[in-house]
Protein backbone atom coordinates (compact mmCIF):
# COMPACT_ATOMS: atom_id res chain seq x y z
CA UNK A 1 0.00 0.00 0.00
CA UNK A 2 1.15 3.26 -0.76
CA UNK A 3 0.22 7.26 -0.26
CA UNK A 4 1.80 10.26 -0.15
CA UNK A 5 2.27 11.79 3.31
CA UNK A 6 3.08 15.79 4.69
CA UNK A 7 5.18 16.80 7.05
CA UNK A 8 4.17 20.59 7.88
CA UNK A 9 6.72 23.39 9.48
CA UNK A 10 6.01 26.32 11.07
CA UNK A 11 7.14 29.26 13.82
CA UNK A 12 4.90 29.33 16.16
CA UNK A 13 4.07 32.42 18.08
CA UNK A 14 2.10 33.75 21.00
CA UNK A 15 -1.05 34.11 19.41
CA UNK A 16 -2.98 30.89 19.53
CA UNK A 17 -5.81 32.48 17.00
CA UNK A 18 -2.75 33.20 14.55
CA UNK A 19 -0.81 29.71 15.44
CA UNK A 20 -4.08 27.65 14.30
CA UNK A 21 -5.00 29.92 11.42
CA UNK A 22 -1.44 28.76 9.93
CA UNK A 23 -1.96 25.46 10.84
CA UNK A 24 -5.50 24.75 9.18
CA UNK A 25 -3.77 26.67 6.09
CA UNK A 26 -0.77 24.58 6.16
CA UNK A 27 -2.61 21.68 6.27
CA UNK A 28 -5.42 22.44 3.77
CA UNK A 29 -2.08 22.78 1.34
CA UNK A 30 -1.10 19.19 2.28
CA UNK A 31 -4.28 17.70 1.49
CA UNK A 32 -4.31 19.94 -1.98
CA UNK A 33 -1.24 18.24 -2.62
CA UNK A 34 -2.06 14.97 -2.10
CA UNK A 35 -1.26 13.67 1.14
CA UNK A 36 -3.66 11.17 3.21
CA UNK A 37 -1.49 11.99 6.09
CA UNK A 38 -0.27 15.01 8.20
CA UNK A 39 1.79 15.88 10.70
CA UNK A 40 2.21 18.98 12.70
CA UNK A 41 5.14 19.98 14.84
CA UNK A 42 5.23 20.37 18.71
CA UNK A 43 4.27 23.04 20.48
CA UNK A 44 1.85 24.09 16.52
CA UNK A 45 -0.41 25.96 18.64
CA UNK A 46 1.26 28.04 21.16
CA UNK A 47 4.93 28.62 21.84
CA UNK A 48 4.57 30.80 24.64
CA UNK A 49 6.87 33.92 25.98
CA UNK A 50 6.14 32.50 29.38
CA UNK A 51 5.42 29.04 31.62
CA UNK A 52 2.20 30.47 33.11
CA UNK A 53 0.45 30.71 29.55
CA UNK A 54 0.77 26.96 28.85
CA UNK A 55 -1.49 26.46 31.89
CA UNK A 56 -3.67 29.09 30.51
CA UNK A 57 -3.95 27.47 27.18
CA UNK A 58 -4.66 24.44 28.68
CA UNK A 59 -7.08 25.26 31.20
CA UNK A 60 -9.07 27.55 28.55
CA UNK A 61 -8.36 26.30 25.20
CA UNK A 62 -7.30 22.62 24.80
CA UNK A 63 -10.76 21.56 24.23
CA UNK A 64 -10.72 23.75 21.41
CA UNK A 65 -7.74 22.81 19.59
CA UNK A 66 -8.56 19.25 20.17
CA UNK A 67 -12.15 20.40 18.17
CA UNK A 68 -10.22 21.92 15.37
CA UNK A 69 -7.65 19.50 14.77
CA UNK A 70 -10.48 16.63 14.63
CA UNK A 71 -12.32 19.57 11.96
CA UNK A 72 -8.82 19.25 9.77
CA UNK A 73 -9.04 15.48 9.61
CA UNK A 74 -12.29 15.37 9.11
CA UNK A 75 -12.54 17.80 6.53
CA UNK A 76 -9.86 16.87 4.50
CA UNK A 77 -10.06 13.41 5.00
CA UNK A 78 -6.61 12.19 6.28
CA UNK A 79 -5.16 11.05 8.95
CA UNK A 80 -3.97 13.74 11.50
CA UNK A 81 -0.66 13.49 13.93
CA UNK A 82 -1.96 16.53 15.85
CA UNK A 83 1.84 17.89 16.77
CA UNK A 84 1.57 18.76 20.41
CA UNK A 85 -0.36 21.42 23.22
CA UNK A 86 -0.69 22.41 26.86
CA UNK A 87 -3.19 20.01 27.71
CA UNK A 88 -3.99 19.54 31.42
CA UNK A 89 -2.49 17.33 33.63
CA UNK A 90 -2.81 15.54 36.91
CA UNK A 91 -0.49 18.20 38.98
CA UNK A 92 -2.65 21.45 38.40
CA UNK A 93 1.23 23.34 37.94
CA UNK A 94 2.06 21.55 34.81
CA UNK A 95 0.50 20.42 31.71
CA UNK A 96 0.88 17.80 29.76
CA UNK A 97 2.30 17.94 26.02
CA UNK A 98 -0.44 16.20 24.28
CA UNK A 99 -0.03 14.45 20.93
CA UNK A 100 -3.16 13.64 19.44
CA UNK A 101 -4.00 11.02 16.24
CA UNK A 102 -6.87 11.47 14.39
CA UNK A 103 -8.40 9.06 11.66
CA UNK A 104 -10.03 9.95 8.17
CA UNK A 105 -13.35 11.17 9.93
CA UNK A 106 -11.99 13.11 12.78
CA UNK A 107 -12.17 10.48 15.38
CA UNK A 108 -9.75 10.20 17.98
CA UNK A 109 -7.62 7.10 17.74
CA UNK A 110 -5.03 7.59 20.19
CA UNK A 111 -3.67 10.35 22.92
CA UNK A 112 0.21 10.25 23.76
CA UNK A 113 1.63 12.68 26.82
CA UNK A 114 5.16 13.54 26.47
CA UNK A 115 7.62 11.10 28.41
CA UNK A 116 10.61 12.82 28.26
CA UNK A 117 11.11 16.36 29.12
CA UNK A 118 14.08 18.34 28.17
CA UNK A 119 16.04 19.81 31.00
CA UNK A 120 19.60 20.07 29.38
CA UNK A 121 21.89 22.71 29.04
CA UNK A 122 22.19 23.43 25.79
CA UNK A 123 25.27 25.95 25.68
CA UNK A 124 26.69 28.31 28.56
CA UNK A 125 24.18 30.65 27.83
CA UNK A 126 20.88 28.46 26.62
CA UNK A 127 19.30 26.22 28.79
CA UNK A 128 15.97 24.25 29.09
CA UNK A 129 13.51 23.00 32.29
CA UNK A 130 11.05 21.88 30.61
CA UNK A 131 10.17 19.29 33.72
CA UNK A 132 9.11 23.37 35.33
CA UNK A 133 6.43 23.49 33.83
CA UNK A 134 5.24 20.28 31.53
CA UNK A 135 4.18 16.70 33.82
CA UNK A 136 6.00 13.54 32.79
CA UNK A 137 3.60 11.31 30.43
CA UNK A 138 3.52 7.51 31.56
CA UNK A 139 2.19 5.38 28.58
CA UNK A 140 3.86 4.01 25.55
CA UNK A 141 1.21 4.88 23.09
CA UNK A 142 0.92 4.05 19.40
CA UNK A 143 -2.46 2.83 17.01
CA UNK A 144 -3.76 1.31 13.70
CA UNK A 145 -4.50 3.30 11.24
CA UNK A 146 -5.99 2.75 7.69
CA UNK A 147 -2.19 4.41 6.45
CA UNK A 148 -0.27 1.64 8.67
CA UNK A 149 0.52 1.41 12.64
CA UNK A 150 1.84 4.66 13.62
CA UNK A 151 3.96 5.26 17.10
CA UNK A 152 3.61 8.64 19.09
CA UNK A 153 6.22 10.48 20.13
CA UNK A 154 7.33 14.11 20.90
CA UNK A 155 10.95 15.55 20.13
CA UNK A 156 13.39 14.63 22.90
CA UNK A 157 11.75 11.25 23.06
CA UNK A 158 14.04 10.51 20.09
CA UNK A 159 17.18 10.57 22.07
CA UNK A 160 15.89 7.26 24.19
CA UNK A 161 15.78 4.45 21.48
CA UNK A 162 14.41 2.15 24.02
CA UNK A 163 11.01 3.78 23.32
CA UNK A 164 11.05 2.94 19.64
CA UNK A 165 11.93 -0.34 19.89
CA UNK A 166 8.61 -0.88 22.48
CA UNK A 167 6.64 0.90 19.95
CA UNK A 168 8.33 -1.40 16.83
CA UNK A 169 7.44 -4.49 19.36
CA UNK A 170 3.98 -3.43 19.26
CA UNK A 171 3.80 -3.14 15.51
CA UNK A 172 4.65 0.33 14.50
CA UNK A 173 5.27 0.69 10.90
CA UNK A 174 5.43 4.60 11.27
CA UNK A 175 7.09 6.69 13.68
CA UNK A 176 6.10 10.31 14.45
CA UNK A 177 8.23 12.67 15.70
CA UNK A 178 6.64 16.32 15.97
CA UNK A 179 9.48 18.84 17.40
CA UNK A 180 10.73 21.75 18.17
CA UNK A 181 14.59 21.14 18.49
CA UNK A 182 17.20 23.79 19.20
CA UNK A 183 19.46 25.10 16.85
CA UNK A 184 22.85 23.62 18.15
CA UNK A 185 21.34 20.36 19.18
CA UNK A 186 19.45 20.19 15.69
CA UNK A 187 23.13 20.88 13.87
CA UNK A 188 24.58 18.30 15.86
CA UNK A 189 22.30 15.74 16.23
CA UNK A 190 18.70 16.08 14.00
CA UNK A 191 19.49 13.96 11.10
CA UNK A 192 21.39 11.25 12.39
CA UNK A 193 18.56 10.51 15.46
CA UNK A 194 16.06 10.35 12.83
CA UNK A 195 17.86 8.51 10.95
CA UNK A 196 18.90 5.78 13.36
CA UNK A 197 15.71 5.73 14.97
CA UNK A 198 14.37 4.85 11.30
CA UNK A 199 17.24 2.00 10.82
CA UNK A 200 16.80 0.50 14.02
CA UNK A 201 13.49 -0.40 13.72
CA UNK A 202 13.09 -0.30 10.20
CA UNK A 203 10.28 2.01 10.38
CA UNK A 204 9.23 4.99 8.55
CA UNK A 205 9.72 8.61 10.34
CA UNK A 206 7.63 11.19 10.41
CA UNK A 207 9.11 14.69 11.52
CA UNK A 208 7.68 17.68 11.54
CA UNK A 209 9.49 20.75 13.46
CA UNK A 210 9.55 23.86 14.04
CA UNK A 211 11.56 26.79 12.23
CA UNK A 212 12.92 30.13 13.12
CA UNK A 213 13.04 32.67 15.50
CA UNK A 214 9.98 32.44 17.79
CA UNK A 215 8.42 35.73 19.80
CA UNK A 216 9.95 34.34 22.39
CA UNK A 217 13.41 34.23 21.54
CA UNK A 218 13.70 30.66 20.98
CA UNK A 219 15.29 29.97 17.68
CA UNK A 220 14.34 26.47 15.99
CA UNK A 221 16.16 24.24 14.33
CA UNK A 222 13.87 22.94 11.01
CA UNK A 223 14.57 20.76 8.70
CA UNK A 224 11.10 18.71 8.86
CA UNK A 225 12.14 15.26 7.48
CA UNK A 226 10.56 12.01 6.52
CA UNK A 227 12.96 9.29 6.42
CA UNK A 228 12.51 5.98 4.87
CA UNK A 229 12.95 1.92 6.50
CA UNK A 230 16.25 2.07 5.58
CA UNK A 231 17.59 5.37 6.94
CA UNK A 232 17.09 6.98 3.40
CA UNK A 233 15.82 10.73 3.72
CA UNK A 234 13.05 10.61 1.52
CA UNK A 235 12.17 14.49 1.99
CA UNK A 236 13.47 17.79 4.26
CA UNK A 237 12.27 21.19 4.41
CA UNK A 238 15.59 23.03 5.56
CA UNK A 239 13.90 26.28 7.04
CA UNK A 240 11.11 28.63 6.93
CA UNK A 241 7.01 27.29 7.14
CA UNK A 242 5.69 25.40 4.52
CA UNK A 243 4.99 21.11 4.12
CA UNK A 244 7.30 18.76 2.99
CA UNK A 245 6.11 15.91 1.12
CA UNK A 246 7.36 12.34 0.57
CA UNK A 247 5.57 8.72 -0.38
CA UNK A 248 4.78 5.92 2.12
CA UNK A 249 5.08 2.54 0.27
CA UNK A 250 4.36 -0.31 3.25
CA UNK A 251 4.98 -3.45 0.48
CA UNK A 252 8.40 -1.98 0.29
CA UNK A 253 8.63 -1.57 4.27
CA UNK A 254 7.41 -5.12 4.41
CA UNK A 255 10.09 -6.13 1.64
CA UNK A 256 13.00 -4.56 3.58
CA UNK A 257 12.08 -6.40 6.92
CA UNK A 258 11.97 -9.58 5.07
CA UNK A 259 15.37 -9.02 3.76
CA UNK A 260 16.94 -7.74 6.51
CA UNK A 261 15.46 -9.37 9.46
CA UNK A 262 17.11 -7.38 12.35
CA UNK A 263 14.07 -7.19 14.37
CA UNK A 264 13.44 -10.80 14.36
CA UNK A 265 17.13 -11.55 15.81
CA UNK A 266 17.17 -9.41 18.45
CA UNK A 267 18.99 -11.69 21.74
CA UNK A 268 18.29 -8.95 24.24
Amino acid sequence: MGYRAAVIQMCSGTDVDANLASAERLIGDAAGEGARLVALPENFALMPARSSALLDCARERADEIDAFLSRQAARHGIVLVGGSFPAPSTDESRVYGSCRLYDESGGSLAVYEKMHLFDVDVSDTESYRESDYTAHGERVVSAATSLGTIGLSICYDMRFPELYRRLAGEGAQLLSMPSAFTVPTGEAHWNVLLRARAIENLCYVIAPAQAGTHENGRRTFGHSMIVGPFGEVLGCLPRGEGICCADIDLDRLNRVRERLPALSHRRL
